[in-house]
């Protein structure tokens, strides 16, 4: 929302959308937003995976998280009846890219997790270098369902992660991110390590550099019916 849609998305443009955050330890990391409230309906944004890793490359990122909402086990059987590819292929398939499952963990949600396992399997998706993080619902053990899932999926993901419960992100997602508990500072770490673990183990250590897209003169000019959507 912050990239004007009438004038070339360069690199300086993109970036300064971007909202800067500061970490405990000093790194700074970017998120593009919508800025709009909690209660406003969803921008209409691109479906095509292919969209966003040009513009992480516009920008110039070298690591980046796309956070999708899109259903992995319906995607896959839907596509699959369609004789299509689907959205969740186009996302592995797309340069050094890393899947990371989320499940809540509960019996519902394992078993949904499951099935999107089994239908990427089938699919030949590739699963062996994807990351399950399973995010708790409530304080307490997990239950037996879910302890058994976990065990079953790590002979086919790369890593599985859990997530405890964090009732301050429940109720205020990230605002006010100094009272996040310890124990999911620590969980996002394993998170990122172990997307990182997989990254190297597929393409090697030291990873490639991040892709760079042809250069765009400042000065161009756009047509408006020509800007995409």
């Amino acid at each position: 929302m912050s990239i004007p849609p009438d004038r070339p998305a360069t690199r300086q443009r993109i970036q300064q959308a971007a909202s800067g955050c500061r970490t405990s330890e000093g790194h700074t990391w970017q998120v593009l937003t919508d800025h709009q409230s909690w209660s406003s309906a969803p921008l209409p944004l691109p479906t095509d995976p292919a969209a966003w890793h040009q513009l992480a490359a516009a920008g110039g990122w070298q690591a980046v998280v796309a956070d999708t909402p899109h259903a992995v086990a319906q995607d896959i059987i839907a596509a699959r009846c369609a004789g299509r590819s689907g959205q969740t292929a186009s996302w592995c398939a797309l340069p050094f890219a890393v899947p990371v499952l989320s499940a809540a963990a509960t019996g519902p949600g394992v078993q949904a997790l499951q099935i999107a396992v089994k239908a990427a399997v089938a699919e030949g998706l590739p699963l062996g270098r994807a990351v399950v993080a399973l995010t708790s619902t409530g304080e307490g053990r997990p239950p037996a369902p879910v302890r058994a899932a976990a065990t079953m999926l790590r002979s086919h993901a790369f890593a599985v992660v859990s997530v405890p419960h964090d009732p301050h992100i429940r109720t205020h997602g990230m605002s006010d991110s100094h009272r996040v508990r310890p124990k999911t500072i620590t969980a996002g770490h394993d998170l990122a390590r172990a997307v990182l673990a997989s990254a190297r183990a597929a393409w090697g250590d030291p990873l490639p550099a991040a892709r760079r897209p042809a250069p765009l003169s400042f000065d161009a000019v756009v047509a408006p019916e020509k800007v995409p959507a």
